[in-house]
């Protein structure tokens, strides 16, 4: 397995991989431009490309509403992948500042040549690590964290590193998944029996119910909202095991349906966050 930045990144190592070698298959044409969960309509939609894109998109403008972006927003998207993030607000919003940071170059250099900047808007795409933020104090009124947070060593200097770059008032939106924690000794026995390849990379453990709550508190954050939306992302294993299956990567496919069957049996949930930074 390859890493960028001393950072182990099996399924983008793969899935550019197959990017270079498949330029039209069906995974290279659904990630293009995200590369997280979707939220479904129905746990019974009936896996297409469209409907997969569709589901994505609808995850980026849940958290955009949940992170309260608006015109002449100062936006930093952490973890910004191929910057399907940055796009979506660049063609939606006027008179924003946009950043998007990542650790992997390999992704930047993707979102450089997909996304470009509306008139009145500016986009940028920085390499950085989100633990050690490169950027003024109150440098932003938003900060999005797209389902990334578990690659970095640590949750809870990422939070003192988005507080800090944030205006006071501002807010952190985050997507993650949590372990429940009234079925936290039955998920420790299921994962000590079932290997999992970490195909998708995973750095930290996850966190337990309310370990945001008590983070943010510490950190300077007031808890705007916590929502569990793991009932409409189901679908998403479907899609993405057929995905992977297609493109001959089968560590994803194993990966996924371990990740599906803990969320199956309500070890995981799936859940949107946002905070509001508070003063010092």
């Amino acid at each position: 397995m390859g890493e960028a930045m001393g950072v182990e990144l099996p399924y983008f190592d793969q899935i550019l991989e197959h990017f270079e070698r498949s330029p039209d298959s069906l995974l290279t044409r659904a990630m293009q431009r995200h590369m997280h969960w979707g939220l479904f309509r129905s746990s019974n939609v009936e896996f297409s490309l469209d409907s997969c894109m569709a589901a994505t998109e609808a995850m980026t403008e849940a958290m955009c509403k949940a992170g309260r972006v608006g015109n002449g927003a100062r936006i930093l998207d952490v973890g910004c992948g191929f910057g399907g993030t940055v796009a979506f607000l660049n063609e939606r919003l006027t008179g924003v500042q946009l950043v998007g940071l990542n650790i992997d170059e390999r992704q930047l250099n993707l979102a450089r040549k997909s996304v470009s900047a509306r008139p009145g808007n500016s986009v940028k795409f920085v390499q950085g690590d989100a633990c050690q933020l490169s950027f003024a104090d109150g440098a932003f009124d938003v900060v999005l964290a797209v389902e990334c947070i578990f690659h970095f060593p640590s949750r809870r200097r990422f939070f003192g590193e988005a507080h800090r770059v944030l205006r006071t008032g501002g807010t952190l939106a985050l997507s993650d998944f949590v372990a429940n924690g009234d079925k936290l000794d039955e998920m420790t026995r299921f994962t000590e029996a079932h290997a999992n390849n970490n195909f998708y990379g995973v750095r930290s453990p996850p966190l337990a119910t309310g370990t945001y709550a008590r983070i943010a508190a510490a950190t300077g954050f007031a808890v705007l909202s916590d929502e569990d939306v793991t009932a409409a992302t189901m679908p998403t294993y479907v899609g993405l095991k057929q995905l992977f299956a297609d493109a001959g990567l089968s560590d994803g496919v194993s990966a996924t349906a371990y990740l599906e069957e803990l969320s199956k049996r309500g070890f995981f949930q799936y859940r949107i966050l946002s905070f509001e930074a508070t003063s010092p």
